[in-house]
């Protein structure tokens, strides 16, 4: 059965004078173990062909079987960097509008590794697809193919962002659901610290790898900052702010491998940007979502909109539009459940607000103990 090991959402992220001739660095990090792990390449925002002529694969030299949970003893897959292939070929064309998965990379991965997917991009023009925010730092270098280098050189230029890999998946030792993660900067992890793999998502997938065999998960983190449920961001396909989660959500949650549950955080965006006047307008847009999913036979989990008091588009007419949407949440059963983040994080002596330990200090979005606050407030019951 196929699971995703980490799963970038995709958005236009930069101009493509930003990557062709060049090599891409994205530096990702699993969530699940299994064997023969595949890349999947996207141009799903390109308007012409992008070619990648060498794409190479690194792990660390050490870890875990994810079968025995013993040391992999020469199983795993070999530290690289090595070559990945698609039908065969060290080169691969994806058309505008599609992406690519690779051929699977012989051996056994185990849970939360660290990967370096290096590409040389050969060919492409219009907007490079990506994911603009990116909690892990990944590198650009000079032109030229540098996919075999490495480590990147000091002339390489660290970057925030994604560039063109959409996902990891694994063929998992047994059948493994899928938990998606869908919302916002919050659910991205803005604000947490870089490279400590410390957004809500990061910590509940350490939650389900500390559970039996057979009861740990998978999680597909398609969180996006900015991202709407109810609109576009800004500019052509969304802009960096991506595709509304409406518009996303079959692709991004019910077209990743093994998907059973999905956790849907989002909505303050569309508050605070004057989007939406109203709670029926977001509730009417999450009673879609939720009639998506169980036409699919996924289950979704309603989470409460968190405190953003404090934060530069907040307005006591908007918070009680969240407080609305919050309330409908929680008390109408239209989810298969309810995870109350708001409850998890904010200041009991100001509701309005984020508790002061739990706020990174934009007053929007959490600081690391305030995302392990949510993550811990998710009863694993509900996810299955």
């Amino acid at each position: 059965a196929g699971a995703p090991a980490g799963s970038p959402a995709g958005s236009p992220a930069g101009s493509p004078a930003a990557a062709r001739y060049r090599t891409v660095q994205d530096v990702v990090r699993t969530s699940v173990g299994g064997r023969d792990p595949r890349l999947r390449l996207s141009n799903e925002f390109g308007t012409s062909p992008a070619t990648f002529d060498d794409v190479e694969v690194t792990v660390p030299a050490t870890g875990k079987d994810p079968a025995t949970g013993k040391p992999a003893a020469g199983k795993g897959v070999s530290p690289g960097p090595r070559r990945v292939t698609f039908g065969g070929s060290g080169s691969v064309t994806i058309p505008p509008g599609s992406d690519a998965l690779s051929d699977p990379v012989a051996g056994s991965l185990p849970p939360e590794t660290t990967l370096s997917v290096t590409l040389h991009v050969a060919r492409g023009s219009g907007p490079v697809t990506g994911h603009p925010f990116a909690t892990q730092p990944s590198y650009l270098s000079p032109p030229g193919d540098y996919a075999r280098a490495g480590a990147p050189a000091a002339s390489w230029h660290q970057i925030g962002s994604w560039f063109y890999l959409d996902g990891v998946v694994v063929s998992a030792p047994r059948q493994v659901g899928t938990v998606v993660t869908l919302g916002d900067s919050i659910t991205d992890g803005v604000g947490s610290e870089m490279g400590a793999n410390a957004n809500w998502p990061d910590d509940l997938a350490r939650r389900l790898l500390a559970l039996p065999t057979g009861q740990q998960m998978a999680v597909a983190n398609e969180g996006l900052a900015s991202n709407r449920v109810t609109a576009n961001g800004d500019g052509p396909n969304g802009g960096v702010a991506g595709l509304s989660a409406q518009a996303r959500f079959a692709q991004d949650v019910l077209g990743q491998p093994g998907v059973t549950t999905v956790i849907l955080l989002e909505g303050i965006n569309d508050i605070g940007d004057g989007v939406v006047n109203s709670a029926r307008q977001l509730i009417d847009a999450d009673k879609q979502l939720i009639a998506q999913a169980h036409a699919a036979g996924v289950r979704i989990l309603g989470a409460t909109l968190t405190p953003f008091q404090g934060a530069g588009y907040y307005s006591p007419a908007k918070n009680r539009i969240r407080e609305r949407v919050n309330a409908w949440i929680r008390t109408s059963g239209a989810f298969d459940g309810v995870i109350d983040f708001d409850r998890a994080v904010r200041d009991p002596a100001d509701p309005a607000r984020f508790a002061p330990i739990d706020d990174s200090g934009d007053h929007t979005h959490p600081s690391d103990v305030g995302y392990q606050a949510m993550a811990d407030a998710v009863n694993l019951a509900l996810l299955r």
